[in-house]
């Protein structure tokens, strides 16, 4: 039996998309929708999305979960690091002060950073604290849901 390493990883990408994407996330695929995101008022939470085991055992299942709370940003976005790219750059342009990580998440107000949740706050963390991360972040800035 044969593996196609390519149609193995499309399969793997596409569902870790699907994950978020079925909890209510918008994918930015391009620069000009990561533009177009990011630069209205307003709160955004942005998911670095990624196919490492951190992503998938911890991240992805925090950005769901954190959704189950009375205040929410008023965008919940995702960019995939790896697959596209040059969203993904653009996204992380607009955090200067932070270094690439994935999987991380950026917090948004009004077209500028807030703060992030960086892989090394993820990686060995428990969800619980990342999703009490990602929820004091909506308390302090989001809006009843």
């Amino acid at each position: 039996m044969e593996l196609d390493f390519n149609l193995y990883m499309q399969d793997l990408v596409q569902n870790a998309r699907n994950e978020l994407t079925e909890a209510g996330y918008t994918e930015m695929l391009t620069p000009d929708e990561v533009d177009a995101h990011l630069n209205k008022e307003g709160t955004a939470l942005v998911m670095v999305n990624s196919v490492c085991g951190c992503a998938g055992g911890i991240a992805r299942p925090a950005a769901i979960h954190s959704l189950n709370y009375d205040k929410l940003p008023d965008q919940v976005l995702t960019v995939f690091a790896g697959q596209d790219k040059e969203a993904t750059e653009q996204m992380r342009d607009k955090a200067p002060d932070f270094l690439p990580s994935s999987p991380s998440f950026a917090f948004f107000k009004d077209g500028k950073i807030v703060d992030m949740i960086e892989r090394h706050q993820i990686e060995g963390h428990e969800i619980m604290s990342v999703i009490t991360g990602l929820q004091a972040w909506f308390e302090e800035h989001g809006k009843e849901a």
